[in-house]
C-alpha cells in the first residue's frame, strides 16, 4: 500500500481510481464507559469498551478509535488502565484521542500501544503541536481531527466537545493541520453526528477540495446505503468512521462491507 493508505483501484463502474476504504467504528468514552448522543448532547450509556473493542475486532474492523470525549473539557489525562486493557484485545490499528494537549502526552499515548493519536482542542490551544509532533514521531501518527457546525454559510470549528465557537474556518484549519505535518484528517461534523441520515458530504467536499492527505468522514451514518453514497459521491474519502450504528448492530461490518464490494467499491 502507498503512502498514506493512498492505494488505487478502479472501480469497475464508473472508470476512475479509488482508494481502497477502510471502515472505522468509533469509541465514544465517558467515565470508563461508550457513551453515543445526538449532535454532541443527549449522551447514554452504550457497553463496556473493552467488549465492544473485541467485537469489532473479530468482525473485520480496519481501525478501532478510542476517543475520551470529555478529557479535554475536564483538564485531566486520559484512563490509562482502560486504555492497555482495549489494546490487549485487539490486533487491529488503533486511535487515541482526548486531552492531548503536549507533545508529552502524545509520546505517552505511543507507549501505551496506540498505532495513531487523534489530536483535535489541543492544536487550538498549541498550533504547533502537530509539526512538533510530525518532527519527532512522523506524520503516519497523525490524525488531526476536527469538531465542524455551520454557522451562517461558513463552516466553523467547535472546541470543548462541540460547544465553543472558536469561529476558525474550518476549511482552513484542515488546510493549515495537512501542511503541518498530519498524516491524516478526520471531519466530525456536529450537524449530522448521531442524527443517521448520511454524511455531510458538501462539508466532506469542501475539505478534499484543499487537502492531499487522507481524510475520514465521520458522523450521520444511518445504513448501508450511507456508506456507498458517501464513496460514490467522493471517491477520494479513505474512510467511513460510525458509532451507534454498529454499537447496536443497525449495521454489521462484514455486512457493509459486503454491499461495498457488490457496488464496486474496494475494501480492505
Amino acid at each position: 500500500m502507498s503512502e498514506g493508505g493512498k492505494e488505487k483501484t478502479k472501480h469497475r463502474n464508473e472508470g476512475v481510481f479509488m482508494s481502497v476504504k477502510r471502515i472505522i467504528p468509533c469509541l465514544d468514552i465517558k467515565d470508563g464507559r461508550v457513551v453515543k448522543g445526538v449532535q454532541f448532547e443527549g449522551l447514554s450509556d452504550v457497553a463496556s469498551p473493552v467488549e465492544l473493542a473485541k467485537r469489532y475486532n473479530k468482525d473485520g474492523a480496519d481501525e478501532l478509535v478510542f476517543y475520551d470525549i470529555t478529557a479535554s473539557v475536564e483538564n485531566r489525562g486520559l484512563p490509562t488502565d482502560l486504555l492497555k486493557q482495549v489494546v490487549k484485545c485487539i490486533s487491529i490499528p488503533l486511535t487515541v484521542g482526548g486531552g492531548i494537549l503536549t507533545i508529552d502526552d502524545f509520546g505517552r499515548i505511543l507507549d501505551l500501544g496506540a498505532d495513531k493519536v487523534s489530536i483535535n482542542s489541543g492544536v487550538i490551544k498549541n498550533p504547533g503541536l502537530i509539526s512538533e509532533a510530525a518532527t519527532k514521531y512522523g506524520s503516519q501518527t497523525i490524525v488531526f481531527a476536527a469538531d465542524v457546525k455551520r454557522v451562517g454559510g461558513n463552516y466553523h470549528v467547535f472546541a470543548s466537545g462541540g460547544r465553543e465557537d472558536t469561529g476558525l474556518d474550518a476549511v482552513e484549519w484542515f488546510k493549515r493541520g495537512a501542511g503541518n505535518g498530519a498524516g491524516e484528517i478526520v471531519v466530525n461534523s456536529i450537524d449530522t453526528d448521531g442524527v443517521k441520515g448520511g454524511f455531510d458530504i458538501p462539508m466532506l467536499e469542501a475539505v478534499c477540495d484543499v487537502v492531499s492527505i487522507p481524510v475520514v468522514a465521520s458522523g450521520g451514518a444511518g445504513c448501508i446505503d450511507d456508506f456507498i453514497k458517501l464513496f460514490k459521491a467522493i471517491p477520494e474519502i479513505d474512510a467511513g468512521l460510525a458509532a451507534s450504528i454498529f454499537h447496536y448492530g443497525e449495521v454489521k461490518i462484514p455486512e457493509l462491507k459486503k454491499e461495498l464490494k457488490n457496488h464496486g467499491i474496494p475494501t480492505m
